[in-house]
C-alpha cells in the first residue's frame, strides 16, 4: 500500500486543486480524478486507501463509486462529499459504504483531520 495516499474525485477542478495543495503541504500523495470512471482508472492499477468522493459526478455518481470501491478494496476509507445532504441521501452514503460525509463548504481542517484518522485506522489493521 503507497503510504499516505489520497484519492479525490470532484468534478470542479477549483476542489480538486485546492485538496491537492492542502493534503500535498501536509505530505500526503494526492491523486485526484474528475469523474468516477477516471477515478477507477486510477485504482486499476494503484492501490488507495484513502478517499474523498463527490457524490455529484457526470455520469456514474458518487455513491454507485463508493460501491464499486468498496467491492474490491472493502477495508478503504472512504468519505463523502456534497454540497447538498438531504437525510435520504446521507442514509444512502452509508448504505454505499461511505465512512463519514462531507457537506460543502467544508474547513479543510476537518478534511485533514479525517485524513489523519483513516491512516491512524489503516496503521492499526495492518500493524494489529
Amino acid at each position: 500500500m503507497p503510504e499516505k495516499t489520497i484519492l479525490v474525485v470532484d468534478d470542479e477542478k477549483t476542489i480538486l486543486n485546492m485538496f491537492h495543495l492542502a493534503f500535498s503541504k501536509k505530505g500526503y500523495i494526492v491523486r485526484a480524478a474528475p469523474s468516477a470512471e477516471e477515478a477507477l482508472d486510477i485504482l486499476a492499477d494503484e492501490e488507495i486507501h484513502v478517499m474523498f468522493l463527490d457524490l455529484n459526478l457526470p455520469g456514474m455518481n458518487g455513491i454507485d463509486l463508493c460501491r464499486a470501491i468498496k467491492k474490491k478494496s472493502p477495508m478503504a476509507i472512504l468519505y463523502a462529499l456534497t454540497g447538498y445532504a438531504s437525510l435520504f441521501e446521507l442514509s444512502d452514503c452509508r448504505d454505499a459504504g461511505f465512512d463519514d460525509y462531507f457537506k460543502k463548504p467544508v474547513s479543510m481542517a476537518d478534511l485533514l483531520d479525517a485524513a489523519e484518522t483513516a491512516f491512524d485506522k489503516l496503521s492499526r489493521w495492518k500493524n494489529g
